[in-house]
């Protein structure tokens, strides 16, 4: 089994530890639904898969913890942007490094107003960017 399977499937199990599970590993767990899965179907299993992570772990919802419903589809568009530009990488660490991009996570800011990012709306459902829309590749990528 690789480490990116290991690393999936304890995510998908939620046997990754609570303090393990930042950003990165949000970016990765991404990342490695859009290889195997056309984005539609990605997207599905990441909101499901984060969705019952929280639950395991007990993560209370709330206007600023819990599942975030526009903060998971802006991080796949950019992670599949990403992907469709530059390819995939030999492994989801691999990918995470040579993406700096994806690093910041104030990134979303260049997209989205302060008020329309913490909206109850943005929270519950997918609101479109009020700044600049997301970016769009010429080139796709399939799994």
């Amino acid at each position: 089994m690789s480490s990116d399977d290991k690393f999936l499937e304890q995510f998908e199990t939620a046997s990754l530890p609570l303090e393990e599970w930042h950003h990165k590993q949000h970016i990765k767990v991404a990342y490695l639904y859009l290889r195997r899965f056309p984005f539609d179907a990605a997207m599905a299993r990441m909101r499901a898969g984060v969705k019952a992570f929280n639950a395991a772990k007990q993560i209370p919802e709330a206007i600023d913890r819990g599942y975030h419903e526009t903060m998971t589809q802006a991080w796949m568009h950019l992670v599949y942007f990403t992907l469709c530009e530059y390819g995939p990488a030999a492994d989801a660490e691999t990918f995470y490094e040579e993406s700096p991009q994806l690093q910041q996570k104030k990134i979303l800011r260049f997209f989205y107003t302060k008020e329309r990012f913490t909206s109850p709306e943005a929270k519950a459902g997918f609101v479109q960017p009020d700044i600049i829309p997301f970016p769009k590749s010429k080139k796709t990528f399939t799994p």
